[in-house]
């Protein structure tokens, strides 16, 4: 990145506001984590879905959720 003689900036990063890091972040960490948990299911084997009561057929709608839906 080239600087000029004013306002040079060595990093592209901003500043996480306050209010972003209590408010959306961890919005942010729950969608990743529930993303991760219905990978994880839908690549459960059958035996294993078996022992915890799902059928293959629920664990993929389940899995094919949006990482929004927390329903």
């Amino acid at each position: 990145m080239a600087c000029g003689s004013t306002n040079c900036t060595t990093s592209p990063v901003l500043p996480i506001s306050r209010a972003w890091r209590r408010h959306r972040l961890p919005l942010l960490l729950r969608w990743l984590q529930r993303a991760r948990s219905r990978a994880d299911l839908a690549a459960l084997e059958d035996h294993m879905l078996k022992d915890i009561g799902l059928t293959r057929e629920a664990a993929q709608r389940e899995a094919r959720r949006p990482f929004w839906d927390r329903h």
